[in-house]
């Protein structure tokens, strides 16, 4: 791994961010041992769970992904003890490696329109993104016969999938994808304008476009760029593992899982480039002296130290049981397990070491944050007795 001349890096640190503005863009530090995270129901146990979502229709119901196709809805209550099936996709899903089912998420008009998407592998080969409706007999379950598949993604390998959806305040549907797979992006997929793989896409699935399932918003950064796909939003990623956006102030927080040495916390811009294969992190990835004109640096990066070495992204925190971490950005490592706490400015803290296998996060309706373990538990984050 080549680095970036020190030069290089001061001068990209100070055109980021002046001193007035990482002022106005910290956040008080927050006191030691404040913040820690507890069995949010203990009498559930999942599979792999791979994402948390809530419908936000006053149900206060939260649903949980398990990889290996499951959807599982239960009442947001710490004695609960059951959960129900709400989507099965078990039998219609690849699941080796990296692949199976990686996200969801609700239309913003669920209550009324009952739509939920999701980002699944039916087969080694590709990614979908499909539409499903809650049955009209049951709002603890999918109506199954009612897929509708919206984008096909081809998938090289069996890893970098990405597979987070989220929808922004500008009702859109936004999408992550890996780069396809494999070490070091050797199909340059990401850097490709002309494929949908190592990057942000964004959608409006409340229209349609002819041929297609969903329409293109005309705002979209690349619609009239020749030979790039109308729904890249940004690219230059490895493998967004994990992105949200904070409703309060429209930001888009993603992690992105580097290769060897560095793991990355970025702020997505529309059009942006974030680098990838030209860079990995602040530092060239193939070459001693690389092209980085154009390109967007993390906000945060991370080496490799502390068994540090897989980035799971979170959520800006905007609830009111830990009102110390209110707009700090929340996040952790697969293989470590540790937390951390992140402001605009790129001051980052260390919440805790969880020891967890720390697969996503997710946020319930009054806004408190969860995370997924691969134990089978899901965590809520509360301040310490």
């Amino acid at each position: 791994m080549k680095r970036l001349g020190i030069l290089f890096a001061g001068i990209i640190s100070a055109l980021s961010f002046s001193c007035s503005d990482e002022t106005d863009l910290a956040l008080t530090p927050i006191p030691q041992n404040t913040v820690e995270f507890t069995n949010a129901f203990s009498n559930l146990n999942f599979t792999s769970p791979l994402d948390l979502q809530n419908p936000n229709d006053g149900t206060d119901r939260l649903f949980v992904a398990e990889k290996g196709g499951l959807i599982k809805v239960f009442q947001n209550e710490e004695s609960v003890s059951e959960t129900s099936t709400f989507l099965n996709l078990s039998g219609q899903i690849a699941t080796e490696n990296e692949l199976g089912l990686l996200g969801f998420a609700f239309h913003p008009d669920y209550s009324a329109n009952g739509f939920l998407f999701v980002y699944y592998t039916p087969n080694t080969s590709e990614a979908v993104v499909s539409r499903f409706k809650v049955s009209e007999g049951d709002v603890n379950q999918v109506d199954s016969t009612s897929e509708t598949i919206l984008l096909r993604i081809p998938q090289p390998y069996t890893n970098h999938n990405g597979g987070q959806l989220a929808f922004g305040t500008d009702g859109y549907l936004y999408i992550a994808s890996g780069d396809g797979g494999g070490s070091g992006d050797p199909d340059g997929n990401a850097q490709n304008l002309g494929n949908l793989l190592g990057k942000i896409l964004r959608i409006d699935v409340d229209n349609e476009d002819a041929g297609l399932e969903y329409a293109i918003p005309a705002d979209n950064p690349f619609v009239d760029t020749e030979d790039a796909r109308a729904e890249i939003f940004a690219y230059g990623l490895r493998n967004p593992w994990r992105f949200s956006i904070d409703l309060q102030d429209n930001t888009i927080w993603t992690g992105d899982v580097g290769q060897d040495q560095k793991e990355e916390i970025n702020l997505i811009e529309k059009g942006g480039n974030y680098g990838w294969n030209l860079l990995e992190g602040t530092s060239c990835y193939k070459e001693a002296d690389c092209a980085v004109d154009g390109t967007i640096l993390p906000l945060y990066e991370y080496g490799h130290q502390n068994n540090d070495k897989s980035v799971t992204g979170g959520y800006v925190y905007r609830g009111n049981n830990v009102p110390e971490l209110n707009g700090y950005y929340v996040y952790g490592d697969f293989i470590s397990g540790r937390i951390w706490a992140l402001d605009k400015s790129g001051n980052n803290q260390l919440i805790t070491e969880s020891g967890l296998s720390i697969s996503s996060f997710g946020i319930d309706a009054d806004k408190e944050l969860y995370l997924c373990s691969f134990d089978g538990k899901i965590y809520k984050f509360t301040l310490a007795d």
